[in-house]
């Protein structure tokens, strides 16, 4: 085998058409609850069961021996992580480059840390399938992703923010502000992978046009967008009919969040990668 992508389960896809690949699942854990993010979760009952969590939770990531297991028997191999700055999956993944590059002679591994989660890790790893299929070099290959990442961005929209409240990644009297009032948070992807929040919009119908103003202040111009929904189809719709009535030849998809970004988009919740 030439080449392989391989992914940790943040990029919300378990497969990729055209190119030999393959999702490294996460571990979501509350309590004594384990949830591994792979094709047999059900991420609906996850959902439903953290909402009624009272306890700190949090996130585990692949281990090495998992990383170089994915890598298989390839040739090349471009891994695509979650953000160094939320998970420790980008550092295993780079410990598994070395010992798969070291135990293999001649095999190449480049780990991009996507500085996000769900869609643009997909943004990105289509870019690489892009360029194998048109037969470039590794090492073009390689330095072409990381220049399109830095055109590549995140913004959510959270009707909760419970989960990363018990993850101490907010103030849990914000948590419970946002859940009393029906505000949306709106927030990005940082320049250094953290999550930043950006805005407080009362009810769903603002907090997409805060998310589309976010999008053209960032340097949407009508390049590929990926909305990925947690359970809330109808809201994603929109915001894909919002784009598209200001840029019709926009490509626009919709794919539902995997285990370990329903975990912090939560019920409702809508994540959106898109192009510069």
């Amino acid at each position: 085998m030439e080449y392989k992508i391989v992914m940790d389960s943040a990029g919300d896809i378990k497969t990729l058409d055209g190119v030999a690949f393959e999702s490294v699942p996460l571990k979501i854990v509350a309590g004594d609850r384990e949830y591994v993010d792979n094709c047999n979760l059900n991420v609906a009952q996850m959902v439903h069961d953290l909402k009624n969590h009272h306890g700190k939770s949090g996130t585990a990531c692949p281990g090495v021996g998992e990383y170089v297991e994915a890598f298989g028997d390839a040739e090349n191999v471009f891994c695509v992580t979650i953000s160094s700055a939320l998970s420790g999956s980008y550092n295993a993944a780079k410990i598994a480059a070395a010992t798969y590059e070291e135990e293999h002679p001649g095999r190449h591994v480049h780990v991009v840390d996507s500085l996000s989660a769900g869609p643009e890790m997909q943004l990105l790893a289509c870019k690489i399938r892009q360029l194998i299929k048109e037969k470039k070099p590794f090492s073009e290959i390689a330095e072409r992703v990381e220049s399109y990442k830095q055109k590549t961005h995140t913004l959510f929209a959270l009707e909760s923010i419970h989960n990363l409240a018990n993850n101490g990644r907010v103030n849990a009297v914000t948590a419970r502000i946002v859940g009393v009032l029906g505000i949306r948070m709106v927030g990005k992807g940082g320049d250094e992978g953290k999550l930043e929040l950006l805005d407080k919009a009362r009810g769903e119908r603002r907090a997409l046009t805060a998310i589309f103003k976010y999008m053209r202040e960032m340097g949407y111009e009508g390049g590929k967008v990926l909305i990925d929904h947690v359970d809330n189809l109808a809201a994603a719709q929109k915001l894909k009919e919002m784009i598209c009535d200001a840029f019709a030849h926009a490509e626009v998809g919709i794919g539902t969040c995997g285990g370990l970004c329903s975990f912090y988009a939560e019920h409702a919740g809508l994540i959106i990668g898109f192009e510069g």
